[in-house]
């Protein structure tokens, strides 16, 4: 039996502690909010936060989160952080079709707990890892400095 947290609740599994934690999560866990994009670490489409590091949950054994807190896109609205850019990038229409978006919104929110002052070049190296098929770059980057003006405001 595996022993997590799931966006702040305690959550056991039976599941084989090899088994990808994408898995886990969007079955037993029923967090839909994870996609599961390619399955090989190149998407960013699953990407969760373990202790507050953005991880790709396609690569991450089940196992290899016992006693960790892990947080999905679900927990944005209810972080200080990740409701600020959850509401920048609804504000700055930073989605087309949404797939990858849950991941970027994972890797900004955890870049910006770490670093409220990132530069350009580290933003566009946390964004990078994702894949977006749609051409939403430029207003996803529009989204993440709107997001980071509004939480520097606050400071």
């Amino acid at each position: 039996m595996i022993v997590f947290h799931l966006n702040g609740e305690k959550t056991t599994t039976e599941a084989n502690g090899k088994v990808p934690l994408v898995h886990v999560l969007r079955n037993p866990c029923d967090a839909k909010d994870v996609r599961y994009g390619c399955g090989a670490g190149n998407c960013g489409a699953c990407t969760v936060m373990v202790d507050g590091v953005a991880q790709q949950s396609c690569g991450l054994s089940t196992g290899s989160i016992e006693g960790c807190n892990v947080l999905t896109p679900r927990a944005l609205k209810n972080d200080p952080v990740g409701s600020v850019v959850l509401q920048a990038f609804l504000d700055e229409q930073a989605a087309q079709c949404g797939y990858c978006i849950n991941g970027m919104l994972m890797s900004l929110t955890a870049l910006l707990k770490r670093d409220l002052y990132p530069s350009r070049v580290k933003l566009i190296e946390t964004l990078n890892r994702h894949l977006c098929r749609c051409g939403a770059h430029a207003r996803v980057l529009r989204a993440s400095e709107v997001a980071i003006s509004r939480l520097q405001a606050k400071v």
